[in-house]
């Protein structure tokens, strides 16, 4: 807590700097994109407004698809995305914030600890249907996970090498969702940013590797991806949506970024 608040009050000159508002003015910046920044973004926009209390961040999470969208189409001054831009997402950019692994979650009454990349894959494409064949109880596994358009979903085929070939029970709309129906349904898996984990679900070692801020950073947890924030490339900024991304991605919110479950990159 007392380093947080060392944080603030370091970054309260400069981001007053950035942000060029006039005393007793108020700025809104609107941000939209990834249900799985979540609690990245509610870090960041808290402390943001403890330091500069004249401007408003506002947050929507309706995926990474919509979030690049938005920031194309200018309805949000910031797009958010948890997943790189394709070469067909054009007009925009991206500025990394954090990395995150994307965490394979069990029910914690699930005996299965460790599975491989390929015996992931095998899960999700039906090649592998019951927990019997991974050494778990005999039960039919229930692959759960998220919508088309999802930047948890593009990360988790990606790199598993399942795209269009995963077979879901349910394809699910954020983040929240995947979580819960996993923690409802003993036989259930599903991937979820590792910065929403919570204690309803277990998360998986892979390969051996469990998920966590050390081994994402150092590479060694296979399954991860990139929060960014997506920026127009023809439409400046705002000076409030420009200090915000300033500070957001300084050294300044490292603290704030790992305290939120995600790898801060500055």
């Amino acid at each position: 807590m007392k380093k947080t608040l060392a944080v603030l009050l370091s970054t309260a000159l400069c981001v007053s700097l950035f942000a060029g508002c006039s005393g007793g003015s108020s700025s809104t910046v609107v941000t939209n994109g990834s249900t799985s920044m979540e609690s990245v973004m509610g870090a960041l926009i808290e402390a943001f407004k403890e330091v500069q209390p004249d401007v408003q961040i506002q947050y929507t999470g309706s995926g990474s698809g919509a979030g690049i969208t938005s920031a194309q189409d200018g309805t949000a001054d910031i797009g958010l995305a948890s997943r790189d831009l394709k070469d067909d997402e054009t007009g925009v950019k991206q500025i990394t914030v954090a990395k995150d692994g994307i965490a394979i979650i069990v029910n914690p009454d699930n005996p299965v600890a460790d599975l491989s990349i390929e015996q992931i894959a095998q899960i999700f494409t039906g090649e592998i249907t019951n927990w019997s064949e991974l050494g778990g109880s005999d039960g039919q596994v229930v692959p759960i996970g998220r919508e088309a358009g999802s930047g948890t979903r593009d990360g988790f085929e990606s790199i598993t090498g399942t795209e269009d070939a995963c077979k879901y029970q349910n394809e699910l709309t954020s983040t929240g969702e995947v979580i819960a129906s996993v923690a409802s349904n003993p036989n259930a898996i599903g991937y979820t940013s590792l910065s929403a984990v919570d204690d309803t679900v277990k998360a998986l070692t892979v390969g051996g590797v469990a998920p966590s801020e050390a081994t994402v950073l150092d590479g060694t947890y296979a399954i991860q991806r990139n929060f960014n924030f997506i920026l127009s490339d023809s439409t400046e900024l705002s000076d409030a949506a420009q200090a915000f991304v300033d500070w957001a991605t300084s050294t300044e919110a490292s603290d704030l970024i790992a305290g939120a479950g995600a790898v801060p990159v500055a």
